[in-house]
């Protein structure tokens, strides 16, 4: 049996029984429990199933929109975002920036800059900036992502722990007060949060529909965020709400 008809057939197998242990599936699909255990792994990395000591049940997060689907979402908002970032970035300046389609947004401003260090784990980003000589662009290694292009996994959080740079650009599925920023896959947010560690100032890049929202694996508090960056629709009330849980500036991305 292939991987890919295991990992259909481990959801399968959950959906109808909600919680199956590990020597359940290897009896089931008459395989090793170490094999298994790789197909959850790989499971749960997708969203598609929550592993729990011994087994696993159904994930209970909703499932969230592919990179192609997120890419088209709210794209206006995220152009706005992306062009309210370029004032905070200074020549000489070094800067994370994590895999994302709202960070993506920051490639046709970081075109017409010069002068910036570039360290990223998204390789179209990585990519698009290699046309431009006064970047230095720096792609972290690591593992490939099936969900998106963008590296992730031991190899790049070791990378980035070897830096100690001006800025961190992350982005988020989610932003609330009390749970604050969350991703809806672990990967993405151990990078996200290990990028934040090593920076001196931390941006949040997030729309006004990321607002208020909570997702599966918490990124960092609100009080971690130096600078949240959203578009013009976000409300009052939200502001004075992130405010009081700790976010240090707000800026509010005019609309073009």
């Amino acid at each position: 049996m292939w991987a890919h008809e295991r990992h259909n057939r481990i959801v399968a197998l959950l959906n109808e029984r909600q919680r199956l242990t590990t020597e359940m599936f290897a009896a089931e699909l008459g395989v090793s429990k170490e094999t298994i255990r790789r197909d959850l792994i790989e499971l749960e990395l997708s969203g598609k199933l929550s592993r729990v000591h011994g087994g696993a049940i159904p994930s209970t997060a909703p499932v969230e929109a592919s990179y192609v689907e997120r890419g088209k979402l709210n794209r206006k908002e995220k152009h706005d975002i992306a062009r309210a970032v370029m004032p905070l970035l200074e020549s000489g300046m070094s800067c994370f920036i994590d895999a994302g389609s709202t960070t993506h947004m920051l490639s046709p401003g970081l075109l017409q800059r010069t002068g910036l260090r570039i360290v990223t784990n998204s390789a179209v980003l990585a990519q698009d900036l290699a046309s431009n000589p006064g970047i230095d662009a720096f792609l972290l290694g690591g593992r490939m992502a099936k969900e998106m292009p963008a590296t992730y996994g031991d190899q790049t959080i070791a990378e980035i722990n070897r830096h100690r740079l001006d800025v961190a650009i992350v982005s988020c599925v989610g932003f609330d007060a009390a749970d604050g920023a969350m991703d809806y896959l672990w990967h993405e947010a151990v990078v996200a949060r290990a990028m934040f560690e090593h920076a001196k100032t931390r941006i949040l890049l997030a729309d006004s529909s990321k607002l208020g929202r909570s997702s599966r694996v918490q990124i960092c508090t609100a009080s971690e965020v130096d600078i949240l960056v959203s578009d013009a629709s976000i409300g009052k009330s939200e502001m004075a709400k992130l405010t009081e849980a700790g976010v240090k500036r707000i800026v509010v991305a005019p609309a073009a």
